[in-house]
């Protein structure tokens, strides 16, 4: 029965669980349950901008280069000009610039996409090394906008309508996303690329163009990832920044089934892991070294794959250039 199956039965329990200790302490759960959302909508989003890529072939490794690039471009501009609006348009711009090269490289040049990933990572951490500078600070982050009358409801209100514009412009976009990929003329096309290109072609869709369209959407995504990072999570700016999340959000994206639901479901379950972490050190339930803590991202993406390998087909032309067949 498709209603017992694992899934479901997971979140149900996930669901009783959350009940339980919210019936213990409301304000302790609430806390958790917000910084869930906090640290795992990041990694959602940033595996958005893989599954833009991947449904259409290109594999996107430089998501991390993405993130970093974009967060450093959007912070500076920010602190350089004090608006913090300019900084993320500029992050956005950053990241469609660092899709932009993805595709000329992987889809134009017909370069190894695994390499071409990499390249845009190092390519990152080597500019935003050398042009870093300290002593810039941002005289805010994005403000909070608490939504009148949902904000009061118990539990829910304080855990999704206590944010900043940009975790509620993510949220939304996840959705649109889900809808645009599955139930549009754009998502279909999308997805008949990252499957069969050659119908695709024949069936009249410019392979070449989509491919080039869904990158820069990707990288646009990306782009507001590091800005969500920078201007409203964190507020200040260091060499690494990123911290990994884009190569933890190829991890989410595969463990989702590159489904965008799917993806800011296993985002969701990283964030409680990292808050429930947090909360059992805050507490001095256990004491954990700063070290361990900074691994537990990794170990968790270890766990995922290893469950996931074997059970998972990504799109069939996955990586793949394409060629145009000649008459």
């Amino acid at each position: 029965m498709k209603l017992l199956n694992q899934r479901n039965i997971l979140s149900l329990l996930i669901v009783l669980i959350i009940l339980y200790f919210y019936s213990k302490d409301s304000m302790v759960t609430s806390s958790v349950a917000g910084s869930a959302l906090t640290f795992g909508l990041p990694l959602a989003m940033a595996a958005m901008v893989g599954i833009m890529c991947e449904r259409t072939g290109v594999v996107n490794i430089g998501i991390e280069g993405t993130l970093l690039f974009s967060s450093f471009i959007g912070f500076f501009v920010a602190a350089l000009s004090q608006k913090l609006w300019w900084g993320l348009i500029a992050a956005v711009l950053a990241g469609v610039l660092m899709g932009l090269l993805l595709a000329v490289t992987a889809v134009t040049w017909k370069m190894d996409q695994i390499i071409a990933g990499t390249i845009i990572n190092i390519l990152a951490t080597g500019l935003t090394s050398f042009f870093f500078k300290q002593g810039y600070t941002l005289s805010d982050v994005m403000p909070e906008w608490d939504i009148p009358g949902l904000q009061s409801i118990p539990f829910i209100g304080p855990v999704l309508f206590m944010h900043g514009p940009l975790t509620y412009l993510g949220l939304l976009l996840i959705v649109v996303l889900y809808i645009a990929l599955f139930h549009t003329r754009w998502g279909l096309r999308s997805r008949s690329v990252g499957e069969h290109p050659g119908s695709a072609d024949t069936a009249g869709v410019s392979v070449i163009r989509l491919r080039y369209l869904n990158v820069a959407l990707a990288g646009a995504m990306g782009g507001l990832t590091g800005a969500y990072l920078a201007l409203e999570l964190v507020g200040s700016w260091d060499r690494g920044f990123s911290a990994g999340k884009g190569f933890t959000a190829l991890a989410l994206m595969i463990f989702g089934r590159w489904n965008p639901l799917g993806a800011l479901a296993a985002g969701m379950f990283f964030g409680t892991a990292q808050a429930i972490t947090n909360q059992l050190m805050f507490t001095g339930v256990v004491t954990i070294p700063q070290q361990f803590t900074n691994m537990l991202p990794y170990v968790l993406t270890i766990v995922v794959l290893a469950i996931s390998a074997g059970k998972v087909r990504p799109p069939a032309a996955e990586g793949q250039p394409y060629e145009k067949e000649k008459a």
